[in-house]
């Protein structure tokens, strides 16, 4: 399944409508997460969403496809919540209930392709403080309809859109079959924030090791190690990379198995030589690790995400998968606690981030050969890298966003080759053996 940017999306042109859910009341306070806290404080922006894409190719009634959203957002709890800003600092998370829903079309300009117009809707509904943050639209063609489905980061995660996708299908057969839709007893996020919160408080060497780890970043997280131009938010340049083929990706697991580790961990070989071969360091990287660490959350939607280091400087993958266990070890403890000495996340500018999603390994999963579905990102303006790693079925890809300048074009279009390389070499050494 691709995970590609708004921009690049190949969408049909045709009406442009979005589900609209006003919010009716606010309800009780909710425990939100560290990194919804985080997240929600830099206050209200376009562009912080995420979202995901799919195609039918019967036509669908557009009053059961309303139908059939309503139940998927009752199922999640995160769904009928809602960041508030009441002036005391940072919003605070509530719990809403929404008045009667309506279909909007959107305008499409003269000249305005639909790319744009979709972004302009998310930008504008699907922002940290929106009552919702969430906005389901449709694309509807003579071919069938185009469905995209966005919400601000505070709520989901990737893992989640697969799970609103399933949900909403699952729904919107039973509403066409004259069924009213199934509320599934899935828990609400908040539950998993508080159940967090009772969790004990992390040993001191949990500490130390941040501790360290931060130090060695100059007191911040983890910074690209080559230049990226002035450390200002520049207009993003993202480029989307296919590194292995289904073939590929079976001799670059080989070989992984037979040199002592995973897909990951020999990905992270290759960036520990990478990076070492061009900037003369180890490799330091932010590293989001998935909290769902029991079954029951394994049908919720949430921001199931916590953030850990990864340090690598052996390029030995059994030494990566060392590395990638102290990652999660890390990650496994609520950071508010382990962030306080610093008054929260010390960001700086460049940070830089690697993210792993084996598509292979979830327990919830859509066809998306039969519906073309795909993850897409919003455009912003960024100071620092971000790369996430795909992988399923079809293979490995790669999606990166940095700052569009001189520096950053060379420096990371550079490190993204290197690194590419390494990975198909060690599939065709496979390969060839």
């Amino acid at each position: 399944m691709r995970l590609t940017h708004v921009s690049y999306l190949n969408l049909p042109f045709g009406p442009l409508h979005s589900y609209e859910l006003p919010v009716a009341a606010l309800g009780r306070a909710l425990p939100a997460s560290f990194d919804q806290a985080r997240h929600a404080s830099l206050g209200d922006r376009a562009g912080s969403w995420m979202g995901i894409t799919f195609r039918l190719t019967e036509q669908v009634d557009r009053n059961e496809l309303a139908e059939a959203w309503r139940a998927v957002v009752a199922t999640h709890g995160t769904l009928h919540t809602a960041f508030v800003d009441e002036g005391t600092g940072t919003p605070t998370l509530h719990e809403v209930s929404f008045g009667p829903g309506t279909w909007v079309e959107h305008e499409i300009a003269p000249g305005q392709t639909m790319n744009s117009a979709l972004q302009g809707v998310l930008d504008a509904h699907c922002r940290p403080l929106s009552g919702p943050s969430h906005r389901l639209c449709v694309i509807e063609t003579a071919d069938g309809p185009t469905f995209v489905i966005a919400s601000d980061h505070t709520h989901v995660d990737m893992w989640s859109m697969l799970v609103v996708v399933r949900d909403l299908l699952d729904a919107l057969a039973e509403v066409h079959s004259g069924q009213r839709p199934t509320i599934i007893d899935a828990p609400a996020f908040a539950e998993h924030t508080q159940a967090l919160c009772d969790r004990p408080a992390a040993p001191a060497e949990i500490h130390a090791r941040w501790r360290e780890l931060i130090d060695a970043g100059n007191g911040g997280m983890p910074a690209f190690p080559l230049p990226l131009g002035a450390p200002a938010p520049q207009p993003e340049r993202v480029v989307v990379r296919d590194v292995l083929d289904h073939d590929g990706l079976v001799a670059f697991s080989n070989t992984a198995r037979q040199r002592g580790g995973s897909a990951l961990a020999l990905t992270i070989s290759a960036m520990t030589s990478t990076t070492r071969s061009l900037a003369g360091v180890p490799l330091r990287v932010l590293f989001p690790v998935h909290s769902r660490y029991e079954e029951r959350w394994h049908d919720s939607v949430g921001w199931f995400i916590t953030n850990s280091i990864l340090e690598s400087d052996d390029a030995d993958p059994a030494a990566c998968s060392a590395a990638i266990k102290e990652s999660l070890r890390l990650g496994s403890h609520p950071l508010e606690e382990v962030m306080a000495p610093w008054g929260g996340m010390p960001e700086v500018p460049g940070m830089f981030a690697v993210s792993w999603l084996d598509m292979r390994r979830l327990p919830v999963s859509l066809d998306p050969q039969v519906l073309d579905a795909q993850y897409i990102g919003a455009g912003i303006r960024t100071d620092g890298v971000m790369i996430w790693f795909i992988t399923d079925h079809a293979g490995i890809h790669l999606r990166c966003r940095f700052p569009d300048t001189l520096e950053a074009r060379q420096n990371v279009g550079a490190w993204l080759d290197d690194l590419v390389a390494r990975m198909r070499s060690a599939a065709t050494v496979a390969v060839s053996a």
